[in-house]
């Protein structure tokens, strides 16, 4: 049941807040939890309108995109449906970064500088204005909704990014006491600071955890090696995002805290892109976003049902705008539809980014997992890392907290990994005192330099 609190900060304080910010949130999550139930046809029809006026703004506010069109011999007109965006070139990082000043509107607002963290490679810098935040800020909202959790309720934000860490100055303070959220930096994750990250939780009795899966896998590791009980708090929902969750991440969280995981996979390039819903759906954010799922050597576009990456057009991005972005990912669209009734797509098989695979030496791609589950099964390693430099080579860090390495445990990784990506691989082996996070403070398992 929500408290008259709650209800208090999400009917009255948080509109007023974003209506001061000039944001449109709050009228923008009234129609998704309304175009929600729609069924595909009639949402489909309401993308493809929503399309034509975004690609139609383009064209004419939007330096970029009208020379481009004139290029391609195309007018606005000849992009009326998804399926017609394959007339357009893809957006890439190093596009944005060369037409950077052409990509911005000549009727925008004031828009506000951001970057990735760029742990999987080169770093984007890019320009979000209002409209763009009022609709992510939304598609959360809805999203946080279907678990029973509302602005308000207590949540604990475990996080790593600057932008949000370094926004802590008196206002944001007040702002987090008013909404009851407690940010919590996820750079330093040494054992003291995870045990009173627990007292946090404990203390608070938070209806929402949200941030890194690794985070709270790592903070499920240490309640579990302490017999610390975490499964009394009544906690709705482990909100996680940002990073790949993996199934043994999801297993240990769902246990030790007594409550579902919720993924949400999306990025700060591409927006909030798909949401879990309580009947285990990753509802695509369809009404903002279109996603073409593309094969990753060709560019053509797949069917639904086939796996390729992931090409983002943002339609709530027409003061900077982003129009069929590689976004580097790599997932299947459903062509099932959810037990939950909704008419969102599902996106499925949520693979991680094309580097988080590795290529054997006979060529044979492979998903990261193939090569963390051998080292999952090997009781006594605390914390790890896989970099493939070359098809030659590649280097495992390990954590082993019980002194050196014992050599048959060497041995052992070093058959499992040999069988995996070919005999004359050289595997060598770093014995480390930890694992660093990225500087976005993500935690990547399998990095690959190797180009399939």
């Amino acid at each position: 049941m929500t408290s008259l609190y709650t209800r208090f900060i999400a009917t009255v304080v948080f509109p007023l807040q974003e209506w001061l910010k000039k944001h449109d949130t709050v009228r923008r999550r009234r129609e998704l939890e309304r175009s929600q139930w729609l069924a595909l046809p009639a949402l489909q029809q309401q993308q493809n309108s929503r399309l034509q006026q975004f690609i139609a703004g383009a064209y004419q506010q939007v330096p970029y995109y009208r020379n481009l069109l004139a290029e391609l011999q195309l007018t606005a007109d000849d992009i009326k449906t998804v399926a017609d965006l394959a007339k357009l070139p893809f957006l890439t990082k190093p596009l944005i970064a060369e037409h950077f000043d052409a990509l911005k509107a000549a009727n925008a607002g004031n828009l506000k500088r951001f970057n990735t963290g760029g742990s999987s490679g080169q770093p984007l810098i890019f320009l979000l204005g209002n409209e763009r935040v009022s609709h992510d800020v939304a598609a959360k909202w809805r999203a946080t909704r279907w678990w029973g959790v509302d602005i308000g309720d207590k949540e604990i934000v475990a996080w790593g990014s600057p932008i949000e860490l370094g926004a802590q100055d008196r206002a944001r303070v007040f702002r987090d006491l008013l909404f009851r959220s407690q940010l919590i930096p996820a750079f330093d994750m040494s054992e003291q600071k995870l045990l009173a990250f627990l007292q946090r939780i404990r203390d608070n009795k938070p209806k929402m955890l949200f941030g890194y899966p690794s985070v709270y896998h790592l903070l499920a590791q240490t309640a579990q090696k302490h017999g610390i009980a975490m499964h009394d708090l009544g906690i709705k929902v482990v909100f996680v995002t940002s990073e790949r969750l993996y199934p043994y991440q999801r297993e240990l969280i769902e246990t030790v805290f007594a409550a579902p995981v919720a993924n949400g996979y999306g990025g700060r390039d591409a927006g909030f892109i798909a949401h879990q819903c309580p009947a285990g759906g990753m509802h695509l954010s369809f009404e903002d976003i279109v996603i073409e799922i593309i094969d990753p050597a060709t560019g053509a576009v797949l069917p639904a049902g086939e796996s390729g990456e992931i090409v983002v057009t943002h339609l709530a991005t027409s003061e900077f705008p982003f129009i069929r972005y590689r976004t580097g990912d790599i997932a299947t669209v459903s062509e099932q539809p959810c037990s939950c009734g909704r008419g969102l797509p599902l996106l499925e098989s949520i693979e991680g980014r094309s580097t988080d695979f590795v290529v054997a030496s006979d060529g044979t791609m492979m998903h990261g997992l193939a090569l963390i589950y051998i080292l999952r099964d090997i009781s006594g390693i605390a914390a790890f890392k896989i970099i493939q430099h070359s098809l030659s080579q590649t280097t495992v860090q390990l954590v082993w907290p019980e002194g050196e390495l014992p050599e048959a445990i060497a041995t052992q990784i070093r058959a499992g990994f040999n069988a995996r990506l070919g005999a004359e691989v050289q595997i060598d082996i770093e014995q480390l005192p930890e694992i660093s996070p990225e500087k976005s403070g993500k935690y990547r398992y399998v990095i690959s330099k190797v180009t399939p």
